[in-house]
């Protein structure tokens, strides 16, 4: 009678999973581990900053932190000792001679410059006045007239030769207050124009006055009522009596008291002269003052 086999007798085969992971097991229990070899003793913080252990960095980390500190307190120390030993006086003989900042400026030792003579006098006043002058000579915008009057009821014709002042063209006089201010109008028109104001006439004594008279008959004024007698009035070339010049002599001449008086406008009282220009700044005795 065939015997009977229990089903727990009989093993399963095993699956493919099963035979790859008991391969794997064997393989892994032939391999050999290398036997480490044992650490000097005593040098167990090398051998723990090998295997990179938290308290042997710090304790790396904490010596390299001392010796720094270490330096920098000490280089301080060294420099500020040598301050002292200066500011003490107790400097070495080398720097005993070196050369004080004067003398490596000038290259001359300090003992032997002397402040300028005009600073040393005891006139301080008298090189502030010389100072002065000159500064105020600088600022005249005529060489050598200060626009003011000496005598401001000088008779016609008759003005002292203090009173007046040269224009830039080297001939034409006028009276110092009104040859100032034409001066300034002068500088503007040049800087418009690039060239300075063309001047026919202006200050005139009675014997000027009474040759325009003969020459001019009623166009001239009566020697001695003329404005050209007080050194206050100019005649301009033909040039500035029309275009570009004319307009703008117009807007800017009042300004600096000069005026194209109403007489000698179109329908004034006057003979019709565009080139006759008062200064209007100094009153008169309302007489007509033609050519």
């Amino acid at each position: 009678m065939a015997s009977q086999i229990a089903p727990a007798d009989i093993a399963a085969p095993a699956t493919r999973r099963q035979l790859r992971e008991a391969e794997q097991a064997a393989h892994h229990r032939s391999r050999r581990r290398p036997t480490p070899t044992p650490a000097p003793a005593g040098d167990s913080t090398a051998v723990a900053a090998r295997h990179g252990h938290p308290a042997a960095r710090w304790g790396v980390r904490t010596g390299v932190l001392m010796t720094l500190a270490a330096v920098t307190v000490a280089v301080p120390l060294s420099q500020h000792e040598d301050r002292s030993v200066a500011a003490t006086g107790e400097s070495t003989a080398e720097a005993a001679t070196l050369p004080s900042t004067v003398e490596a400026l000038t290259g001359t030792p300090s003992s032997t410059l002397v402040p300028p003579s005009s600073l040393l006098s005891t006139d301080a006043a008298a090189v502030r006045n010389e100072i002065a002058a000159s500064r105020s000579q600088d600022r005249q915008i005529l060489p050598g007239c200060t626009g003011q009057v000496s005598t401001p009821d000088a008779p016609n014709g008759q003005l002292p030769t203090g009173d007046l002042c040269t224009m830039w063209d080297g001939g034409t006089q006028l009276r110092a207050d009104a040859a100032e201010a034409l001066a300034q109008l002068n500088a503007m028109y040049a800087a418009r124009f690039g060239s300075d104001m063309c001047l026919s006439s202006g200050y005139r004594t009675l014997a000027q006055q009474s040759a325009v008279k003969a020459s001019r008959g009623s166009l001239a004024a009566a020697t001695g009522k003329s404005n050209h007698g007080f050194g206050l009035a100019v005649d301009f070339c033909s040039g500035l009596t029309s275009g570009a010049q004319w307009e703008w002599l117009n807007e800017n001449a009042p300004t600096f008291g000069w005026e194209n008086p109403a007489w000698a406008q179109p329908g004034g009282s006057g003979p019709y002269e565009r080139w006759h220009w008062e200064y209007t700044k100094v009153q008169t005795d309302g007489f007509y003052y033609g050519e």
